[in-house]
C-alpha cells in the first residue's frame, strides 16, 4: 500500500480542474461557440435571403423595363442609323431571351391544369405523398444545378463574338432547350406547392407532421460527415435558397385557399398555425444542423461573417461598370438559385386567384408594381450599404479593385484565351486569386472536378466556388 498512494473517498474526493486549464478552457469556448452559431447563422441567412428577394423582384420590375428598351432600340434603328457591329448590346441579348423565355413558359402554363394536379395528389396515400415529396426535393436540386448551365450556355451562344469558330449547336436550339426546362422546373414547383396545399388542408394533418420530420431527417444526414470550411459554404447557401423557396411556396398555398374561400380574412388565421410550424421547423433544423457541424469539424462561429462578406463581393462586383455577369446569375450560381421558373409559377397562380376588371383594378396593379419598383430599388440600395460594410471589414477591397485590371478587352478584335472558351453571355474577367490565369472560367471548374474525383484536397478561396445546389455534403 505504501507503494501505492490512496485516494480519498467518494465524499471527500476533490477536483483539480486547474491541472487541466487548456482542456477545460477549451470545451467552455466550444459551448460559447455552440450557443452562437444560431445568431451568427441567422444573420448570414437573413441577408442572403434579400439577395435572394432582390433577384427574384429584378424579374418582376426592371427586366420588363429593360426588355422594352431593347424593343425601342429595335424599333429606332432604322431612323437612328446603324452604327457598331451588333444590333443590340449582349446584355439586351440577354434581357429579350430572358423575356422571351417568361413569355413563352407563361403561355403553356395556361394549358397545365392546377385544380387536377390539386386533386390528383390528394386521391394518394400518406405515403405515397411523403415518397412524392422526397422525390420532388431532389429533382429541384437538380433541375437547379443543371439548369444555370443551360441559361448560361444559351447566352453564351447568343452573344459569342461572330468572327470566332462557332462550335455551338446554334441558338434557336439552346432557346428551346431553355424554354423547355423553366417549363419543366416551373411544373415541378407547382406539383410542390399543390403537396404542401393538401398537407395544409388535410383533416388530421399527418401529412404535414410527416412532411415537417422530413426535415429533421437531414440532420442525422449530415452532422456527422467531414465538412471543410467550403463544404459549409457550400450548405449554407444551399440553405438560403431552400428557405426562400419555401416561404415563396407557402405564399403560393395561401394565395390558393384563399382564393377558394372568397378572400375572407378569418380563414388566414386558419392557415397561420401551418405557417408557423413550417418556418419553425425549417429554421430549427438549419439551427442544429449548422451548430452540430461546426462543432464536431472544430469551425468556429466567425466562419459565418466570411461567408457573409464573400456573398456581398459578388453583390459589389455585379455592380460595377465592366462586371461580367448580370446579379441574378451571380445568384443563381452562387446559391443554386434560378428566379425564372419560380416567377413564371407565381405569375401564373396570381393572375389566376386574382381578376383584374375594370379601370380601378388596373390602376391598383400599376401602383403595386410601382410598390415592387421602390421596394426592389429600397432593397438594392440597402444591400449595397451593407455589403460595402461586410466587404471593408473582411478586407477585401483590394481584390474588389483588383478584378478590372484584368478584364479583357471589350473590344471583340483581338479575343484572349479566356474570351474564347468561356459560357458567360459577356466576356468575364478571371476569379480573384486565380491560381492559372491561362485557365478560363469552364476550365477551372472541370479541373476542380477531377481534383475532387481523384481525392484531392483543393484549397480554394471561397470566391472561386460557384456550383452550390447539390455539393453541400460532398467530403473533400
Amino acid at each position: 500500500c505504501r507503494q501505492w498512494p490512496c485516494g480519498n473517498t467518494g465524499l471527500t474526493r476533490g477536483y483539480f480542474l486547474e491541472h487541466n486549464e487548456a482542456k477545460y478552457t477549451e470545451r467552455r469556448e466550444r459551448v460559447y461557440t455552440f450557443l452562437r452559431i444560431p445568431k451568427e447563422l441567422e444573420k448570414l441567412m437573413t441577408f442572403g435571403f434579400f439577395l435572394c428577394v432582390d433577384a427574384f423582384l429584378y424579374v418582376f420590375t426592371l427586366l420588363p423595363l429593360r426588355v422594352l428598351l431593347a424593343v425601342l432600340r429595335l424599333l429606332t434603328l432604322p431612323c437612328c442609323g446603324f452604327s457598331g457591329s451588333r444590333l443590340l448590346q449582349p446584355a439586351q441579348v440577354c434581357d429579350v431571351l430572358k423575356g422571351l423565355i417568361m413569355v413563352l413558359c407563361f403561355s403553356m402554363m395556361h394549358y397545365v391544369d392546377y385544380s387536377m394536379i390539386y386533386h390528383q395528389i390528394r386521391g394518394q396515400s400518406v405515403i405515397k405523398l411523403y415518397i412524392i415529396y422526397n422525390m420532388l426535393e431532389v429533382a429541384d436540386r437538380l433541375f437547379s444545378s443543371f439548369g444555370q448551365d443551360i441559361l448560361d450556355a444559351l447566352y453564351w451562344t447568343a452573344t459569342e463574338p461572330k468572327e470566332r469558330k462557332r462550335d455551338s449547336i446554334g441558338v434557336i436550339p439552346h432557346f428551346f432547350m431553355a424554354v423547355f426546362y423553366v417549363f419543366l422546373h416551373a411544373i415541378l414547383i407547382m406539383v410542390q406547392a399543390s403537396t404542401l396545399n393538401v398537407a395544409f388542408n388535410s383533416h388530421n394533418k399527418s401529412l404535414l407532421t410527416i412532411m415537417m420530420s422530413n426535415n429533421f431527417v437531414e440532420i442525422k444526414g449530415s452532422v456527422f460527415k467531414k465538412f471543410e470550411k467550403n463544404n459549409l459554404f457550400q450548405m449554407s447557401n444551399s440553405d438560403i435558397k431552400e428557405r426562400f423557396t419555401s416561404y415563396v411556396l407557402l405564399l403560393i398555398v395561401c394565395l390558393r385557399n384563399m382564393e377558394q374561400f372568397a378572400w375572407k380574412p378569418d380563414h388566414l388565421w386558419v392557415l397561420f398555425p401551418d405557417v408557423f410550424m413550417v418556418v419553425t421547423s425549417e429554421v430549427a433544423v438549419d439551427f442544429i444542423k449548422h451548430a452540430f457541424i461546426t462543432k464536431f469539424n472544430d469551425i468556429t462561429a466567425d466562419v459565418y461573417s466570411e461567408y457573409r462578406a464573400s456573398l456581398a463581393f459578388d453583390l459589389l462586383s455585379s455592380r460595377q461598370k465592366n462586371a461580367c455577369t448580370d446579379y441574378s446569375d451571380s445568384v443563381a450560381r452562387r446559391m443554386g438559385f434560378i428566379p425564372l421558373p419560380l416567377a413564371v409559377l407565381l405569375i401564373r397562380v396570381v393572375m389566376s386567384s386574382i381578376k383584374v376588371q375594370g379601370a380601378l383594378s388596373y390602376t391598383c396593379v400599376f401602383l403595386f408594381y410601382l410598390g415592387l419598383v421602390t421596394l426592389k430599388v429600397l432593397n438594392s440600395i440597402v444591400l449595397l450599404g451593407k455589403s460595402c460594410v461586410y466587404v471593408k471589414r473582411a478586407n477585401m477591397e483590394d481584390k474588389l479593385f483588383e478584378r478590372p485590371s484584368t478584364t479583357p478587352s471589350s473590344s471583340g478584335k483581338n479575343p484572349n484565351k479566356a474570351d474564347q472558351a468561356t459560357s458567360r453571355p459577356s466576356t468575364p474577367p478571371p476569379e480573384p486569386e486565380q491560381p492559372a490565369p491561362s485557365l478560363s472560367k469552364e476550365e477551372e471548374c472541370e479541373v476542380q472536378g477531377a481534383s475532387d474525383l481523384k481525392h484531392r484536397t483543393p484549397k480554394k478561396d471561397l470566391l472561386e466556388i460557384d456550383r452550390f445546389t447539390i455539393c453541400g455534403n460532398r467530403i473533400d
